[in-house]
């Protein structure tokens, strides 16, 4: 049974002095020591371990887990944009915030699964992928992810399931809808805001995620962008713009001679619990983006906490020196900003190049509030700012903090690193393209929403709430009426 004469020693050692104890626990040891050993012996007789195989299963295993644990993350995330949101809104609003913030990700899920991840991730040309709709067409749990060839080309890269290579992105998907939630908040039509959401979702973003990461022509290209300040928070961003400009502002933010009254949220104690959600979630975000278990992720998730961490201080400091005292708002959406700008390049820049991109994100986005404000452009809670401006800046910053050492690709390396200015070009190339397609495809469906349905709410119910004109219900129904 054993064939090693020490293991044959050391067996018959145990039985002896098993045989020499009393009582019926010494039977049942010595029962399962020989039910053992004879299972042992048949196994290594007839069930040779093929290690390799093993070890890869639990490699996939390990990394599906993984991707798993970070899609919850990142959908977790759709409540921090919940508070965030409905905090940053008035009270009279707050139905219709968290409302937008629960239907969006159902929404989404329902367009993605449908259409967009086939768009997305399929094989196709250098635009758009034509088939994978529906995700049919290829195996649902590859062992190696062989089975994504033929149909998911582009994802071959992963060993995971596509099952959850779709959930990871469909969080992804989620998180750019609801980016332009905030800066429409407080006029439009509960149903508009719902199909753009549809239509983007849909169409608009798994295009400019075909382009980066499906095997489009900007991947091709050399473009670069770990986890989506452009592919999510730009594209977000753009739309967010393009909705507050046609629907206008809120009624009384600007007057005749040019003053800007100040409509400040209800709840920033919520708005804060928010920003502490979108936070943790991050680490899901760029993190999990890595699709494996391997040593990059802690770097990953340290260089991502040191950009939010200098982001809301420069935010809250900056505020302080234009405003003469800290701005919590500034102070969060600084802790954003610098989240957003790191999203791009937290694969490829050090713990230092982290902190520089997260402080001037800080600092962008409170001059960015200003800038929209002076503009006449009305963003409720700065979705643009935080997003698209942080967006752009995060894009670029890659081309200027890549660091080939980490990377391992001299091909990925920015002008601070080796003092060529190739990927900072190709950065700006990707920023200008999608920049100019998400503004005419937004735009184009905004108007189409306009001339159909009408994007925003009557004045009367503005005035009184969308919660009552909309939903006809309140947040705090039976609470002291002061004010709206």
């Amino acid at each position: 049974m054993f064939k090693s004469k020490t293991t044959q020693k050391k067996v018959k050692l145990i039985i002896n002095k098993i045989k020499k104890s009393s009582g019926w626990q010494g039977c049942v040891l010595l029962s399962s020591i020989l039910l053992l050993s004879s299972s042992y012996a048949v196994y290594a007789q007839d069930t040779p371990v093929d290690l390799q195989k093993v070890t890869g299963e639990l490699k996939v295993g390990l990394d599906t887990l993984w991707v798993v644990l970070a899609s919850v993350l990142v959908i977790f995330m759709n409540a921090g944009f919940a508070m965030l949101e409905t905090g940053f809104c008035r009270r009279k609003n707050a139905v219709n915030m968290l409302s937008k913030n629960l239907m969006v990700f159902a929404v989404s899920t329902i367009a993605f699964w449908a259409i967009g991840f086939g768009l997305m991730f399929s094989d196709g040309n250098g635009f758009i992928g034509l088939q994978g709709f529906f995700l049919k067409g290829a195996d649902n749990s590859p062992a190696l992810g062989d089975a994504y060839e033929g149909v998911y080309n582009a994802l071959n890269w992963t060993g995971v399931p596509l099952s959850a290579k779709f959930l990871f992105q469909v969080a992804f998907a989620g998180t750019a809808a609801t980016i332009v939630s905030g800066a429409v908040a407080e006029r439009i039509k509960f149903i508009d805001f719902l199909l753009f959401a549809f239509f983007l979702v849909a169409i608009a973003y798994p295009m400019i995620g075909h382009w980066v990461w499906g095997g489009g022509w900007l991947q091709k290209a050399g473009f670069q962008d770990f986890a989506g300040s452009t592919v999510v928070h730009s594209v977000g961003g753009w739309c967010a713009l393009t909705g507050a400009i046609i629907l206008g502002a809120r009624l009384g933010k600007y007057q005749e001679d040019g003053s800007i009254i100040p409509l400040p949220g209800h709840n920033l104690s919520v708005a804060t619990l928010g920003c502490f959600i979108l936070w943790i979630g991050w680490f899901g975000f760029n993190p999990g983006s890595t699709m494996a278990v391997n040593d990059s992720i802690a770097n990953i998730a340290v260089v991502t906490n040191l950009a939010a961490a200098s982001g809301g201080i420069t935010g809250t400091v900056t505020s302080w020196i234009l405003a003469g005292k800290p701005d919590l708002s500034l102070s969060i959406n600084g802790i954003l900003s610098g989240l957003v700008a790191i999203t791009a390049g937290c694969s490829m820049v050090s713990n230092s190049s982290a902190i520089t991109i997260g402080a001037l994100a800080g600092i962008l986005v409170v001059f960015a509030v200003y800038l929209l404000d002076s503009l006449k452009i009305d963003d409720p809670v700065g979705a643009v700012s935080v997003h698209l401006v942080n967006g752009i800046w995060g894009t670029l910053a890659v081309g200027l903090f890549a660091d080939a050492t980490i990377t391992g690709n001299e091909k990925i390396a920015g002008l601070f690193s080796n003092g060529n200015f190739a990927l900072l070009g190709i950065q700006l190339l990707g920023v200008v393209t999608v920049g100019m397609t998400m503004i005419i495809l937004s735009v184009l469906f905004w108007n189409l929403l306009r001339v159909t349905l009408g994007l925003r709410v009557s004045p009367e119910e503005e005035y009184l709430g969308l919660d009552i004109g909309e939903h006809g219900m309140e947040a705090y129904n039976g609470f002291l009426e002061v004010d709206n």
